[in-house]
């Protein structure tokens, strides 16, 4: 006989379309009429005989007998034997108990009576797990009636959904009940980020933050019982075409559930990153009164602090209610049913690179997001201070040429006209031109003032003018201006700019501050400590302001630039002597930080010196006292005069090759 099937479009539905191809048969399928296409293209996929006996059918889960009209279901009357019912939301993320009550508990009522209209043999009612709500123990196949009510719409509409089948359908039935559904364990096919999938973005930044090897600290949980599409869909086909299994229900479930410790594990073993070798488990906290700790979750510090970092890796608060899932099934009707078909669910460990491989490749949110830098400033106001040569100049050709409204400030009148002739050339992006002396506070405000006036907001700040001086302290006893003119410039005039700029950014909530700072306040190196100790400055209030500001969607991105070929470094002549980063791979950087809006950026060897310091001080003070001596003071740090009465200090072969090998350390 034929077979009529609600869901068909659906992510399990599809699966079991191809397995019921493979027997005799038409298969009518509930389509809404504004869902055609869907079935259309899937048609294409199945290829072969599909578009032939699979056959449409007009109707809406929503309304009565599924909204098919009588006289379609007179032309069906006495044909279908199975009736499959897949069509629902299963979605833990969504909590709208109307929409869910609806779907899964309507939706069901509708599919029964639908059934009953046209004589159906069997009706094939998909479940779920949830039905049990959150029972604690073992729930077995015959079980219902004990399950544990949950304030979550999702389990009680598959519970009530259920019991519409088990009271009101005057068919035979079989009830299915999937454990939680992931991809297909041949080629990871899945159709929606859900159930496990909401963590391996975290796994992702884990994986991409730290190394393998490092063990991490982790929560263990409760159960999670995953169960592969293919599996399902094989295990439902099966059943429900084997004789003397009516009015029982099925748990497609995988015998051996493991914990959340456990699977995230594996995830992270198939994605590649480091494990969670040491886990707490959460259960430890039961013995707080459930009202207590519902109670210090939901204050407000408590709840903002865990919405924000739940919304960073794109977990739904939801799913944390579930940490603790306490129940355990039972699967040997199931079992039974399914002995010598050879469909059994395999292990997870042997098909999770799959899923994670597919997840990476198709669904990964950034796969989704416009990485393009005209994508991010396209019509937006980005300023660019010290943007008429070296890095600032780079930056601000990027810019034009992708859109943007670029404002471009620097000191000199002439070279900033003359900068703007050049800029027009790259692109059709707006420029204009402001006189500034960032180290001048009143200069600051009218600067600030004139670019809100005549264009009426901010997107982007790039604080990147600055001044570097390379003098030994030593050589800086009478030089305290040395200190103070580096501190005005870099620190106080940068931070004037962007407290400028920050309430209006606060008002049209968003924006974005970018530091041009230093490898010098990674690496820490000798000769530096007036420039480095002002970058330092201005990073440490960034990271400060950062939190402050996240809820207004402001971003500060400090970038720990190497050294980069610019007139600024031009008065070390030893710089002629040694690799650096050209100004158009540093505007690469900022770029990437518009782009991105990461808290930091940084090169390879900037995080290694870094992470050097961090583990070995004393070491790394002993290897730069050693560099100290090996690279010397300039002539200009000397105050050598030009007529040679100072001979000039030669750089060293020694030296040459060091500063080959840690290209963009400021020696």
């Amino acid at each position: 006989m034929d077979s009529f099937v609600t869901g068909a479009t659906g992510f399990i539905g599809r699966h079991l379309l191809e397995n019921l191809l493979a027997r005799n048969g038409k298969i009518y399928v509930l389509v809404r009429s504004g869902s055609k296409g869907k079935l259309k293209a899937l048609l294409d996929d199945l290829g072969g005989d599909a578009e032939k006996r699979i056959i449409p059918v007009t109707g809406d889960l929503a309304k009565a007998r599924l909204g098919v009209s009588p006289k379609q279901i007179s032309t069906l009357k006495g044909k279908i034997g199975n009736v499959f019912h897949l069509a629902a939301i299963y979605d833990i993320a969504n909590e709208d108990a109307a929409t869910q009550l609806t779907a899964n508990v309507e939706g069901t009522r509708n599919a029964v009576t639908f059934a009953e209209a046209v004589n159906a043999k069997c009706f094939h009612h998909t479940s779920s797990i949830a039905a049990a709500g959150l029972f604690n123990g073992y729930w077995r196949e015959d079980m219902f009636e004990e399950w544990e009510p949950n304030e979550h719409p999702y389990f009680r509409t598959k519970h009530d959904s259920e019991k519409v089948v088990r009271e009101e359908c005057t068919l035979p039935w079989r009830i299915y009940r999937p454990g939680i559904v992931v991809g297909h364990s041949k080629t990871g096919f899945i159709d929606k980020i859900d159930g496990p999938y909401f963590f391996f973005k975290m796994l992702q930044r884990l994986r991409n933050s730290v190394p393998r090897w490092l063990s991490l600290v982790g929560i263990e949980g409760g159960n999670m019982n995953i169960v592969p599409v293919d599996y399902v869909a094989n295990a439902m086909d099966h059943i429900a075409h084997k004789t003397g299994l009516n009015g029982k229900t099925f748990h497609l479930t995988n015998p051996d559930a493991m914990r959340i410790g456990e699977v995230l594990n594996t995830f992270a073993r198939a994605g590649h990153g480091p494990e969670f070798a040491m886990r707490i488990d959460a259960g430890l906290f039961n013995f707080i009164p459930k009202a207590v700790r519902d109670g210090v979750k939901n204050l407000p510090p408590v709840r903002t602090i865990t919405d924000g970092v739940l919304a960073d890796f794109g977990i739904p608060r939801a799913t944390m209610k579930f940490i603790n899932y306490p129940t355990k099934f039972d699967n040997r009707d199931a079992a039974s049913a399914l002995k010598g078909s050879g469909i059994a669910c395999p292990p997870l460990e042997s098909y999770a690179a799959v899923l994670w491989d597919y997840w990476e490749r198709n669904l990964d949110p950034a796969l989704f997001q416009d990485r393009t830098l005209s994508g991010a400033v396209k019509g937006k106001v980005v300023i660019v201070t010290g943007a008429t040569s070296g890095i600032g100049l780079a930056v601000a050709e990027k810019l034009v040429a992708s859109g943007a409204i670029t404002v471009i400030a620097a000191r000199t009148a002439e070279t900033l006209a003359e900068t703007k002739i050049h800029l027009k050339k790259k692109g059709k992006g707006e420029v204009h031109t402001y006189t500034l002396d960032a180290a001048e506070i009143e200069d600051c405000d009218k600067f600030v003032k004139r670019v809100i006036d005549d264009l009426g907001r901010a997107d982007i700040l790039v604080n990147n003018a600055g001044r570097s001086i390379r003098r030994s302290v030593s050589l800086s006893y009478d030089r305290f201006h040395d200190f103070e003119r580096t501190m005005q410039l870099n620190y106080f005039g940068a931070l004037r700019l962007i407290m400028g700029f920050l309430p209006h950014m606060v008002e049209q909530n968003g924006g974005q501050i970018i530091n041009v700072l230093s490898i010098g306040v990674q690496a820490n190196q000798p000769r530096f400590s007036a420039y480095v100790a002002s970058k330092a400055a201005l990073g440490a209030f960034s990271s400060c302001a950062q939190p402050e500001f996240q809820h207004n969607n402001i971003y500060f991105t400090n970038v720990y630039m190497p050294l980069v070929r610019t007139p600024m470094i031009a008065p070390t002549k030893m710089y002629d002597h040694v690799p650096t980063l050209a100004p158009e791979e540093a505007a690469n950087l900022i770029c990437r930080a518009i782009v991105e809006k990461p808290t930091s950026v940084s090169t390879r060897l900037g995080t290694f010196a870094q992470v050097l310091w961090a583990l070995a001080p004393k070491a790394m003070n002993t290897i730069f006292n050693t560099t100290y001596r090996l690279f010397p003071d300039s002539d200009a740090a000397r105050g050598a005069k030009k007529d040679g009465a100072q001979p000039q200090q030669k750089v060293s072969n020694e030296a040459v090759a060091l500063a080959m090998l840690t290209r963009g350390i400021h020696w």
